[in-house]
């Protein structure tokens, strides 16, 4: 039981010296109102700073031990993590294949889960692990259920082997990593929780942000009056009159216009590998011999598509214009086999448009490829099986996005070593979510146009990238082609003036991306869209309705020939190392110079006006 009141006096209220001890005895026997009298003013003086608590003030050296605690925090072993949560509290992160969401969703709220490992139910006391369960997957299958217009009794009871992610694409860190290296896992990946797999190939556990934030303190520390008083008491409650701040100053600008739709205006370029012929293509320039390069893009592997499409908005129930987009990179080895690699690239692209099309054509149905947008992991999907069905044989890396004018996204998916790069201004006289070059001076600086955003690319090892493939038949043993579930799916919120690049990796394995922000600002320059970097004109520009939309329309296609060119020309110089070399030196593999291959390069320059906006052209 509660015994503690409110104490009026700041000396009294957290002393306890034997004076105190005295003047709390002579309250006791004189009454309250007598002992008021007695003390001075002095004693009142702490009053409004216990109503009021101010934060404690913190030496340097005392913060230098919670920054030199953190830092070695960060090389803890996630082992020791696992044996901390597991003394605290047991739960058996597990739950049978054959549950519903309604008993997953039971397990997770009374287990205090964010994800569970799906054991198999057949397999008895070994408890085989088919996939796993987070918490994100079931408000995902919630969300597409309620959108798909099913009963509450219907989405309950789902299978959740249906939405699990199975254990060929789960993500495990090993119990010898440290919380560091976990940490940048999670980071990078979007995943809350990590399945930790043992020596003798058994999940011990699964950690979560949480328990890595609780390892290191004490039942102290997170118990008792002390830690409520100390880091709780004074941060509990909310004003009446509590209401949300405006968006800091250098966002007021991008978000004012939210409401407005953003549009696109496309871009695209391709070259063949320089030492491609119509027989195949050369080792190196030795073999290749004094013919000039190769210009004819009916060689390339590469393969690309773009269209814009009206597909109904489930949430505005209207149609909507969206932008879709793809690359495809074919794996040149399979002509080893005799197989032309660019079949299975060229098909499966035109196959993703072909499934765009008749979204358009059909009429709105149940059914995820015809009621709404598409994602672009489904088209994905449905044009792969199509290429199956086809029996194209070979492989490819493939990346397909769309452009989201009303909601200002970017959605898309990407499998294996083809990606996205988003680059951005900035303005240096605000603080932003971008790092500014703060070693040269503002007046010195040539560029503020940043990569704002970078894609997951995903490898089995060096050089081996994830790939969609088909050999004629179904792989009954462990295959090393993915399938459309294992793409790096995601959503970018984008900018008016953001500059999108999609392309193979035969740009990115040859600029590095620091160097790709430089020539989107020299053409930026060049084109006139922005002078000097000034942000203010440009915006100002913008308010006054004068987007260059036209401009762009007509001149981004040499944005994409520029990066198509240089990646090129860099791929052949052997003077210097280019992002390729790099990374094979870090794998043990010597390699020098660029990387020559195949290249293609599509461009989307984020407008505030379309460029088939026939109003006012000369404001365009």
């Amino acid at each position: 039981m509660a015994t503690g009141i409110a104490r009026p006096f700041g000396s009294l209220a957290h002393k306890t010296t034997r004076g105190h001890l005295e003047a709390k005895h002579q309250i006791k026997k004189t009454g309250f109102r007598h002992f008021a009298s007695t003390v001075s003013s002095d004693d009142f003086a702490n009053v409004d700073d216990i109503r009021n608590p101010k934060p404690p003030i913190i030496s340097k050296d005392e913060e230098h031990r919670v920054e030199t605690q953190r830092r070695r925090l960060a090389d803890v072993l996630i082992s020791e993590v696992l044996d901390a949560k597991h003394a605290h509290r047991w739960v058996n992160p597990i739950i049978k294949h054959g549950a519903t969401l309604r008993e997953a969703i039971e397990a997770v709220i009374d287990g205090g889960l964010s994800g569970m490992m799906v054991v198999d139910d057949h397999a008895g006391e070994q408890k085989k692990v088919l996939g796993l369960l987070t918490s994100r997957d079931l408000l995902r299958v919630m969300n597409s259920g309620i959108k798909d217009d099913e009963s509450n009794d219907e989405i309950m009871s789902r299978p959740i082997i249906d939405f699990m992610t199975p254990i060929s694409q789960v993500v495990y860190a090993r119990p010898e990593e440290t919380i560091g290296m976990c940490r940048t896992i999670m980071s990078k990946l979007g995943i809350k929780c990590l399945p930790i797999l043992s020596s003798e190939g058994q999940v011990a556990g699964l950690i979560t942000a949480r328990d890595m934030s609780d390892f290191g303190l004490t039942a102290a520390d997170k118990g008792g009056k002390k830690s409520f008083l100390d880091d709780v008491s004074s941060r509990v409650g909310l004003s009446s009159n509590t209401s949300m701040a405006d968006p800091p100053l250098f966002m007021q600008a991008h978000l004012t216009p939210e409401r407005s739709p953003l549009y696109v205006n496309m871009g695209v370029a391709e070259l063949p590998h320089p030492f491609k012929r119509p027989d195949g293509v050369s080792g190196n320039l030795r073999e290749h011999g004094p013919s000039d390069f190769a210009s004819d893009n009916d060689l390339s592997e590469d393969a690309h598509f773009i269209a814009t499409v009206k597909l109904p908005d489930d949430k505005e129930g209207t149609l909507r214009d969206l932008t879709y987009f793809g690359v495809a990179d074919g794996v040149g080895s399979w002509r080893e086999y005799g197989v032309d690699p660019r079949d299975f690239s060229h098909k499966l692209m035109e196959e993703c448009e072909n499934v765009l099309l008749e979204a358009c054509h059909r009429a709105p149905k149940k059914g995820k490829l015809s009621k709404r947008v598409i994602a672009p992991a489904d088209i994905l999907e449905e044009a792969y099986e199509r290429v199956k069905k086809d029996n194209i044989i070979g492989s490819c890396t493939a990346c397909v996005a769309f452009f989201d004018n009303t909601r200002h996204q970017l959605h898309f998916s990407n499998l294996g070593d083809s990606g996205i790069v988003i680059l951005r201004h900035i303005d240096s006289s605000q603080a932003g979510s971008l790092k500014r070059d703060k070693t040269i001076p503002r007046l010195e600086r040539s560029s503020d146009l940043k990569v704002a955003f970078v894609s997951q690319q995903q490898l089995h090892s060096f050089n081996h990238p994830y790939q969609l493939g088909w050999t004629g038949e179904e792989m009954r043993e462990k295959s090393s082609f993915k399938t459309a579930q294992d793409t790096c799916t995601t959503s970018v919120h984008v900018r008016r003036g953001d500059i999108i690049i999609m392309a193979t990796d035969g740009l990115f394995d040859n600029i590095d991306v620091n160097d790709i922000a430089d020539v989107g600002l020299e053409w930026e320059n060049q084109v006139g869209l922005i002078r000097g970097g000034d942000i203010a004109a440009r915006e100002k520009r913008w308010q006054m309705g004068n987007s260059l939309t036209l401009l762009s329309a007509e001149r981004v296609g040499e944005l994409a020939q520029e990066l198509c060119d240089k990646a090129r020309d860099y791929s052949l110089d052997s003077s210097l190392d280019s992002p390729f070399a790099l990374l094979a030196k870090e794998n043990d593999i010597m390699w020098s110079g660029g990387m020559p291959d195949d290249c293609t390069v599509i461009v989307a320059h984020v407008v505030g006006r379309s460029a088939d906006d026939v109003m006012d052209k000369d404001h365009l």
